[in-house]
């Protein structure tokens, strides 16, 4: 089983881990974060914690029922009602429909929680499973990107405005 649970301050260590394990593998299809993401990560933790306190993010993470971090699901900037979509799944975890899965309760808690009316999200042309992820989810394709040099693919979803169900009238 899989759960999924805002950012926290405790999940820095388990954080650092999983993105130390999963570099080289995510450096094949995203841009690598460089050394100075790791070798300042306590301080980043700490921002991006204060950031979404604000509201102007938020983090997610994936974790199996031991606790190990599978992945994570972020909403960065969100602005008007919209917020760029990122997730990384582990390389161990991979195949196994954790991405379109992950992105579906983001979707929902986007339009729920957050009350956001659209996401956007980009990927790699090289990244045939991060498209599909996105397809499977209802984003469509708006246009081409660069991603640090690498050409890229933006991609869009409206999101449905959450209105609670009616009381029922006795």
């Amino acid at each position: 089983m899989v759960r999924f649970e805002r950012l926290r301050a405790e999940h820095a260590g388990a954080l650092l881990a999983f993105e130390r394990e999963n570099r080289a593998y995510f450096a094949r299809t995203v841009p690598d974060r460089g050394d100075a993401y790791f070798a300042e990560f306590a301080a980043r933790h700490r921002a991006l914690l204060a950031e979404q306190a604000t509201g102007a993010c938020h983090f997610h993470l994936l974790l199996d029922d031991t606790g190990q971090l599978l992945g994570r699901v972020n909403l960065v900037d969100v602005q008007g009602g919209e917020a760029e979509l990122g997730y990384r799944i582990g390389e161990s975890a991979t195949g196994r429909g954790l991405a379109t899965a992950a992105v579906a309760e983001i979707r929902h808690l986007a339009a729920t929680d957050y009350g956001l009316t659209a996401l956007v999200a980009c990927t790699t042309l090289d990244n045939p499973a991060s498209r599909t992820v996105l397809e499977r989810n209802g984003f469509t394709p708006v246009g081409e990107v660069d991603l640090d040099g690498r050409p890229g693919v933006r991609f869009r979803r409206e999101l449905a405005r959450f209105r609670p169900e009616p009381a029922a009238r006795g």
